[in-house]
C-alpha cells in the first residue's frame, strides 16, 4: 500500500484509531497531530513527510519557544515512524532535534499551613454565597488528602462519591483504569457539606 494515495489527515485519523484501539486516549495529542496533518496537506500534499515539514510545523506555534517546538516535534515522531512502514521516503525527525521536550520542575510539597491558607483563600472567592468557593475548596482538600491528580479531581461526579462508605471511585484515568480511594471521615464531612449546599442552590433555582 502506498501512503501517497491518502492525504495526511486521513493517515493521521487511521493512525489515531489504531492507537486508541490499543488503549491510548490521545486526546490532546490527537488534536495536535490532526493540526499537523492539515498543515502538511496544505504544504506538501501528495509528498512524503519530511523533517523540514515537521520542523516548520513545530516552529509555527503561536507561542514560540524552544520547549514548545520540541514538544510539537515529539508529537510528529511516532506518526512518522508509523508512516515509514508504508512509505520508505518518510523522514523521521531525530529525538532532540529541537532540544529537550520535557522540563522537570522542582516539586513543591505543601506544608499543612500552606494547605490551610490555600483552602481559606478558595473559601473567600466570589460570589461568597455561591457554589464556586465551596467547590474549589472541596476539590483542593480532596487533592491534598487523597493524592488525586488534578484531572481526576476535576472529572469527579456526585455518583463517584460514596458518603456512607467513605470512598471515592475514580473512573478510567491513566491507562483507562478505575480505582477506589478511601476518604478520611473529615473529608467525607466536607463533601457532605458541599452536596447539601449544591442541593440547596438547585432547589432555590427550581423554585425561582
Amino acid at each position: 500500500m502506498s501512503v501517497r494515495t491518502e492525504n495526511f489527515v486521513a493517515l493521521a485519523e487511521r493512525y489515531l484509531a489504531e492507537r486508541r484501539a490499543l488503549g491510548f486516549a490521545l486526546r490532546i495529542t490527537g488534536r495536535r497531530l490532526l493540526a499537523f496533518a492539515r498543515f502538511a496537506d496544505a504544504r506538501s500534499s501528495g509528498r512524503p513527510l519530511t523533517v523540514t515539514l515537521a520542523v516548520d510545523w513545530a516552529r509555527s506555534a503561536k507561542r514560540p519557544s524552544p520547549l514548545t517546538w520540541a514538544r510539537r516535534l515529539e508529537i510528529v515522531r511516532p506518526f512518522a515512524r508509523y508512516l515509514r512502514q508504508f512509505d520508505p521516503a518518510t523522514e523521521v525527525p531525530s529525538r532532540g532535534l529541537l532540544g529537550r521536550s520535557h522540563r522537570r520542575l522542582t516539586p513543591h510539597i505543601y506544608s499543612a499551613a500552606e494547605l490551610v491558607s490555600l483552602i481559606r483563600e478558595a473559601q473567600s472567592l466570589s460570589p461568597t454565597d455561591g457554589l464556586r468557593p465551596v467547590t474549589i475548596a472541596t476539590v483542593l482538600g480532596l487533592i491534598a488528602c487523597t493524592g488525586l491528580r488534578v484531572s481526576e479531581a476535576l472529572t469527579l461526579r456526585r455518583d463517584d462519591v460514596d458518603l456512607q462508605g467513605d470512598l471515592l471511585r475514580v473512573n478510567e484515568t491513566k491507562f483507562r483504569k478505575s480505582r477506589l480511594v478511601p476518604l478520611h471521615p473529615s473529608a467525607t464531612g466536607e463533601c457532605q457539606g458541599s452536596c447539601r449546599l449544591r442541593a440547596a442552590h438547585q432547589a432555590a433555582s427550581e423554585a425561582a
